[in-house]
């Protein structure tokens, strides 16, 4: 945004311009709505919360050398009498200003907008994009979390002029969210990577899942393409004639000719693809057909050396003392990537055993206990030790014929692994981030470093 100053900004917010920047003609490089850090070239916009208004902080970002504040009007004049520094900007609704101003800025960068969802592996997806596209193209992908209302147009408003391509994560906790973010983003692509038991408990059933996932679909553009999983029955319906559908996986239009440890062959509909990974989860390969669709319907069709660096909590792998593997995919967890993650374990070689530390997997409702047991069954066909974590999670091990244990929470597990572990073992530990098995990780990090 350096290159729209105070007035431009406000009306593309659909703002008001209470006082303008202390350097005319010069707009801000990117949004914060933490005002503690706002600093030189920040916009601090301040939003309503349940328990505090983020206006009343307008001040104390200023002072900290924001370039100027996004507030709704009730919040001006304590903010221009604080300082005489800085842009002021009111809005009656500073979150719908964000996202007016976001959708905007999107326009005036004149890149192409990819829009990922999906029930697991819209991350991973993101990130194969990155590395896909940002040899060939000036690329800015969503990073950490920020996939919501509010986190998605923040990811917008940081990229820099020149972006050729915006990769953006589209989270869902109910119906309707996706529709909204596809309103701020219009993405010329639609990538739905999966659809599976993720927020039962907030939606119902997997149709429903399904219908909020599609969304994406029902928020592109004619003309633009949707990327689906092949034969996925559940999104047929929404499916569009006026919207390009590329499939991907076995049958689907993006798909493997063939594949090792280290080299993958593609048919690219009708093209041939050739990549050297660094990766060989079935998962993630799955993921990667994807995105491989996506950045073809962008103009790239990637080959060469693929270089994936994974997000913290999302399976990177990390050798302790006395070889043992961590496999830290702690972030997040539902049924179906709980499998995924117990695959990897399984196709990993190990001199020791295979121990899955696994706590709760959360908002799946009524049916809890069932995929719970599911997972422990699943998890007899690969592991040697099952560790659970959380009162979910200890109904697995009534399904795992082996060695298992118990822990109450993070910090009982955490207790618990440094006695466990034997030189040689490959450990997952996966679980809803609710259940904070992050900390387990870092206990075994810490350790071996010591």
């Amino acid at each position: 945004m350096r290159r729209w100053d105070a007035h431009q900004l406000a009306r593309a917010a659909g703002a008001q311009l209470a006082r303008d920047a202390a350097r005319p003609g010069e707009g801000p490089t990117h949004a914060t709505i933490d005002s503690r850090a706002s600093a030189a070239g920040t916009l601090f916009v301040g939003l309503p919360g349940e328990n505090v208004d983020g206006g009343r902080f307008a001040a104390a970002a200023l002072a900290g050398g924001a370039w100027g504040v996004l507030i709704a009007p009730e919040h001006a004049e304590a903010a221009l009498a604080a300082t005489s520094a800085g842009a002021v900007l009111t809005a009656d609704a500073p979150l719908a200003a964000l996202q007016t101003l976001a959708n905007s800025w999107r326009h005036e960068l004149g890149a192409k907008v990819i829009g990922v969802t999906g029930s697991t592996g819209k991350t991973s997806t993101k990130e194969l994009l990155l590395s896909l596209l940002s040899p060939r193209r000036m690329t800015v992908a969503s990073q950490a979390n920020f996939n919501t209302e509010i986190g998605l147009p923040l990811q917008i408003l940081g990229a820099p002029s020149g972006t050729e391509v915006l990769v953006l994560e589209m989270g869902m906790r109910g119906p309707g969210q996706i529709a909204e973010l596809a309103r701020i983003a219009e993405p010329d692509v639609g990538v739905i990577v999966s659809i599976g038991p993720v927020h039962l408990e907030l939606l119902g059933s997997i149709e429903a899942i399904a219908a909020a996932k599609a969304e994406l679909i029902a928020g592109l553009a004619p003309g633009a393409t949707a990327v689906v999983p092949a034969g996925e029955a559940l999104l047929e319906p929404y499916l569009r004639a006026d919207v390009e559908t590329v499939t991907f996986g076995d049958g689907g239009d993006v798909r493997f000719l063939s594949q090792n440890s280290t080299h993958v062959e593609v048919d690219a509909q009708g093209e041939q693809l050739d990549l050297e990974l660094n990766f060989s989860g079935a998962h993630l390969r799955q993921d990667l057909l994807a995105a491989i669709a996506a950045a073809r319907a962008v103009g790239v069709s990637p080959g060469g050396r693929l270089e994936l660096e994974l997000s913290a909590g999302r399976g990177q792998r990390r050798v302790l003392a006395g070889g043992v593997m961590l496999i830290d995919d702690a972030y997040n967890a539902n049924p179906m990537s709980m499998r995924a993650a117990l695959d990897a374990l399984g196709s990993t070689a190990a001199g020791g055993r295979r121990i899955a530390v696994l706590g709760d997997m959360l908002e799946l409702g009524p049916t809890a206990e069932a995929y719970h047991r599911e997972i422990g069954r699943y998890a007899g066909a690969v592991a040697d030790v099952l560790v659970t974590v959380g009162p979910l999670a200890a109904a697995m091990a009534d399904e795992f014929p082996a060695e298992h244990h118990f822990a109450a929470d993070a910090a009982a597990a955490a207790e618990l692994l440094p006695r466990l572990l034997h030189p040689g073992d490959v450990v997952l530990v996966k679980a809803s981030n609710g259940i904070g098995l992050r900390l387990v990780c870092e206990t075994l990090a810490a350790a071996a470093a010591a």
